[in-house]
């Protein structure tokens, strides 16, 4: 199988607080496991009848447990203050978390603090506010559980490479990356069967003739997309359609750049999430070479893991 990797996942099946939570690990005093940034910065605010006015600084929250804290001042006679807590992937287009809007705050009930614990999945947040009828003082800010560790790059680095490894046993790619996969001529079929299983997307396929130069096919009209689900998604001609006939390039005449793996963590399935949990724990209980001898080398394979990811393993073959 040609295949090569363009765009690594930027997530992993766990995050550094679940592996520390999964080993019993504890460090630091309670203020170190702790972080707090500021969203809106408080002071008084403006009337503004938008969410744009006063949008705040975004934290990045993936892999953290967080909680959103909203200090209400003093409101204005009549004054107004609407909070809510907005979400993004990118840290670049914004929608309101379906649970972040807090409480309205009039006059009846400022000079308080209220908090909101994110229970989202997406990678950052931030907090808006609308202020309505007078200027109002308020401000909001973002604390994130952040237990600390020496050993921080270690358990990183742990986390990869156990969903590498399972990704080697299930021949699957885990989360969202992008793959080239090279083909030497078209298929004497009518589809082109793609390895990793999860088709997000086929982004392009292009090939070049002998002279090397390159046509991009365009999907609908020269090929279909099938995602099917968790399984390998497959690449279809369309009724009386053909596979281009040219003579083609002798090296890697054909490139298909498709986006394949779960889009979060949260849509792992368990199994896979408590292998990951497993692999790490014994990576990290073993850090060094182990070497055994007789009877004792079957102790090398964790059997309980290779149970979890069995249903997993794709079996298609490239």
């Amino acid at each position: 199988m040609n295949v090569a990797l363009k765009t690594p996942p930027t997530l992993e099946c766990i995050s550094l607080s679940e592996l520390k939570l999964h080993l019993r690990l504890d460090s630091g005093s309670f203020a170190d496991n702790f972080d707090e940034a500021q969203s809106i910065a408080p002071g008084s605010h403006v009337i503004a009848d938008n969410y744009t006015t006063h949008a705040g600084a975004s934290v990045e929250v993936l892999g953290y447990t967080a909680l959103v804290i909203f200090q209400a001042g003093t409101n204005g006679a009549t004054g107004t203050v609407d909070v809510k807590v907005q979400e993004s992937d990118d840290n670049a287009t914004w929608s309101d978390w379906g649970t972040g809007a807090f409480t309205q705050v009039t006059t009846a009930n400022d000079n308080a603090t209220y908090e909101k614990a994110y229970t989202g999945v997406k990678r950052y947040i931030r907090t808006v506010a609308k202020v309505l009828l007078a200027a109002c003082e308020f401000g909001t800010s973002i604390v994130r559980l952040v237990s600390t560790s020496i050993e921080d790059d270690l358990l990183n680095s742990i986390i990869t490479a156990s969903r590498e490894h399972i990704e080697d046993i299930t021949r699957r790619a885990l989360l969202t990356q992008t793959w080239y996969y090279y083909l030497d001529q078209f298929p004497s079929l009518n589809f082109i069967k793609l390895p990793f299983g999860n088709l997000q997307t086929v982004t392009a396929i292009a090939y070049k003739d002998v002279d090397g130069d390159s046509t991009t096919m365009t999907v609908t009209t020269d090929y279909l997309v099938e995602t099917n689900g968790v399984e390998c998604g497959r690449i279809v001609l369309p009724y009386g359609v053909s596979w281009p006939s040219y003579s083609l390039y002798p090296s890697k005449p054909i490139t298909i750049e498709f986006v394949c793996g779960w889009t979060t963590a949260a849509l792992l399935p368990y199994k896979i999430k408590a292998a990951c949990k497993m692999i790490c724990a014994d990576l990290y209980e073993n850090r060094e070479s182990q070497i055994l001898t007789g009877a004792a080398q079957s102790y090398i394979v964790n059997k309980t893991v290779q149970a979890l990811l069995t249903s997993s393993r794709l079996m298609d073959e490239f």
